[in-house]
């Protein structure tokens, strides 16, 4: 693997702190900004909003701009969006900073994955956008949990200025790793052929699975630390270790996930999506439990990501050799379940429904999710492998 896409991966461990750490400071930003529970969880789900309208947008405009000059001006705005964050008090200033931040963090993701897609051969393609995200699952086992314990001790201010170091310090590693060229103008990504790209309709089957199966991922994660403070009984100081498993289960799975998704799309999805599913009703019977919670939770990061790499190798595959704008797609797709997710929940616990009734949420999206991946694997799908 060239030493850029290992770059690109801790360039999304800077960003995808951010992106996850809300989960564990919505009390604090409850209490502080003065919103209740479900208010704070918005903040996750604008983040969403954000990335949504960001990845298409910013990957046609910067289709024939450097790649590297992309990487760092969108990695310079995330940063300079974290500091206005920290110095704020204002909720509606938070909540626009958080847009416009997860605007240019979605053309990072773009942009990083063509660079990626260009760097490798197209039989090591999942493998290396599992490195790529696998900076979102060690986000997830050291971000989350340092991002908590700072938010509980020093103010959820002190994660936003974390965040903005971190990428300053990733604009560095980019700048000495990505080639610096443009594309040749012979070469270089058509819009036309990209649209072309999007009218398969199998491609957007695969986008549904995509929005989903993290839809499933995030109604649960969204709330773990008030299901945690809450429902299960554990003290906030417990909290950050809850995630670090989460977190290291993650990591596990999108490792395995990532080694067998390029060969075997179809047999990955359908055993992490029925993982996933039986893990959230098992959530939902056991939050009250600490022990079966806290194992139910580390397992549910296992079989979450371990579809990340399925799902993106589908779309590569489908896509040819007009990936640009198709993976955009995808990533919007991810961030179409990331908004659902945190707002089905939302509605859930506004009802009075309680924490454990999460699981309950995530069985029928992920049920949902299951039913397109049978429905694609029965397809004649001649550039998609079915095996």
């Amino acid at each position: 693997m060239p030493i850029a896409v290992y770059v690109l991966g801790l360039s999304i461990f800077a960003q995808g702190t951010s992106e996850l750490m809300l989960a564990g400071l919505l009390p604090e930003l409850s209490t502080d900004l003065h919103v209740s529970i479900p208010q704070a969880g918005l903040l996750i789900s604008a983040f969403a909003v954000g990335m949504l309208l960001g990845a298409p947008i910013l990957v046609v405009l910067t289709l024939r701009w450097s790649r590297r000059t992309a990487l760092l001006l969108f990695l310079a705005v995330f940063a300079l969006m974290h500091v206005a964050g920290a110095l704020t008090t204002s909720y509606t200033v938070l909540l626009a900073t958080r847009i416009i931040g997860a605007f240019v963090y979605a053309g990072f993701w773009s942009v990083a994955a063509v660079t990626v897609v260009a760097l490798v051969p197209s039989t090591s393609r999942a493998r290396a956008m599992s490195i790529v995200t696998g900076g979102l699952t060690i986000a997830t086992i050291v971000g989350l949990p340092l991002g908590t314990v700072l938010g509980q001790h020093l103010g959820w201010q002190s994660a936003f200025w974390t965040v903005a170091a971190l990428c300053v310090l990733a604009m560095s590693g980019v700048l000495a790793t990505v080639p610096a060229e443009k594309p040749d103008p012979a070469t270089a990504p058509r819009l036309s052929a990209e649209l072309k790209v999007l009218v398969n309709a199998r491609l957007w089957l695969a986008f549904g699975t995509t929005a989903l199966v993290t839809a499933t991922i995030l109604v649960v994660f969204s709330y773990l630390a008030p299901l945690l403070t809450r429902s299960t009984g554990l003290s906030a100081g417990a909290v950050p270790a809850v995630l670090a498993l989460y977190g290291l289960g993650s990591f596990i799975g999108i490792t395995v996930g990532g080694r067998f998704a390029d060969a075997l799309p179809f047999h990955t999805l359908f055993i992490s999506i029925t993982g996933l599913i039986a893990l959230s009703a098992a959530l939902a019977l056991t939050a009250t439990t600490p022990v079966l919670a806290i194992l139910v939770i580390s397992l549910l990061g296992g079989f979450g990501f371990a579809a990340n790499p399925a799902l993106n190798a589908r779309v590569f595959s489908l896509a040819g050799d007009a990936p640009t704008l198709a993976t955009a797609t995808n990533f919007s797709a991810f961030n179409v379940g990331i908004t659902v997710g945190p707002w089905l929940g939302g509605l859930a616990i506004d009802a009075g429904a309680g924490y454990p009734t999460l699981g309950w949420i995530a069985v029928a999206t992920g049920s949902a999710g299951l039913l397109t991946v049978l429905r694609a694997a029965f397809l004649p799908l001649s550039r998609e492998c079915v095996t």
